[in-house]
């Protein structure tokens, strides 16, 4: 029966990493959109989402090392700071996707373009690591899933470009605003 609770709470965790990953990576996927509709080979299709996987994996790293030593400096006050981060990030996604001009205006095809796109779409990891480092989330499962939902939703992102409209790649974004908000307020109950 305690083997029973562990295996669920386990199954609990992974559940909500693999539901945040979605939402980190739906930013990913919206910006991919903008990309491929300007048009876009195969070859940068996956060296470009590789790097983003890349990205979506060291940006969280860096986040759950300074949400670790925040969580030491804070204590109690740790688990109030990571909800407000996360609604603030779930907000900030919801209003960016609202505002529009979300394509790049940069050469993606350069090794510095690819870069500051990465970067772009990853700096969101940055704080959600942060949220989790506050917490004993599984760090290797964490930045795992984090990689690979940032690189396999940029990369169907990227592929879908070339064949919807602009509007999906919005609405992608604002949908991952609305799952990091319930994140935030369920944290904060």
């Amino acid at each position: 029966m305690i083997e029973a609770g562990l295996h669920t709470l386990h199954t609990g965790q992974l559940l909500t990493i693999i539901i945040m990953a979605f939402a980190l990576g739906m930013d990913a996927f919206s910006l991919g959109i903008g990309v491929g509709l300007k048009g876009i080979r195969r070859l940068d299709i996956i060296k470009l989402s590789l790097v983003i996987a890349l990205f979506h994996i060291a940006m969280p790293l860096l986040g759950i090392f300074a949400g670790q030593y925040m969580s030491q400096l804070l204590g109690n006050v740790a688990t109030l700071v990571a909800g407000l981060l996360l609604l603030l990030l779930g907000a900030h996604m919801i209003y960016n996707s609202f505002r529009g001009g979300a394509s790049s205006s940069f050469d993606y095809r350069t090794a510095w373009g690819m870069l500051i796109f990465a970067f772009s779409v990853s700096i969101d990891s940055f704080s959600v690591g942060v949220s989790l480092g506050m917490f004993a989330a599984d760090l290797l499962l964490t930045i795992c899933m984090f990689g690979l939902f940032g690189g396999v939703m940029s990369a169907v992102g990227l592929i879908l470009g070339r064949r919807v409209s602009q509007n999906l790649g919005d609405y992608g974004e604002a949908c991952g605003g609305v799952i990091l908000l319930a994140f935030g307020v369920l944290f904060l109950i």
